[in-house]
C-alpha cells in the first residue's frame, strides 16, 4: 500500500467514526471527554419556556412605551381583566 492510499484510508476511517458518533448522539465536551446525549434536558426546556415568557413581556412593554396613551389604557384594561 503506497503512502497516499494509507492517508486516504485513515481519513475515511476517521470520517466514518465521526458520522457513527454523530448518529449515536455522542458529544465532545471542553476537556475532551465524550458522553452520549440522551435527550432534551428538562432544565434547559424550563429555561427556554421562561425566556419565551420574558421575551413576550418585554414585547408588551416595548409596545406600551412606543404607543400613544389610548393604547396604554387599553393594555392596562386587558391586564386588569386578565388577573
Amino acid at each position: 500500500m503506497n503512502p497516499l492510499e494509507m492517508v486516504v484510508a485513515i481519513v475515511a476511517i476517521v470520517g466514518i467514526v465521526q458520522v457513527v458518533k454523530a448518529k449515536m448522539g455522542v458529544v465532545r465536551r471542553d476537556r475532551g471527554e465524550d458522553f452520549v446525549h440522551r435527550g432534551p434536558d428538562p432544565e434547559a426546556e424550563r429555561l427556554r419556556a421562561e425566556l419565551k415568557a420574558l421575551k413576550d413581556r418585554v414585547a408588551v412593554l416595548e409596545r406600551l412605551a412606543t404607543d400613544g396613551n389610548s393604547a396604554l389604557e387599553r393594555e392596562f384594561e386587558k391586564l386588569r381583566t386578565r388577573d
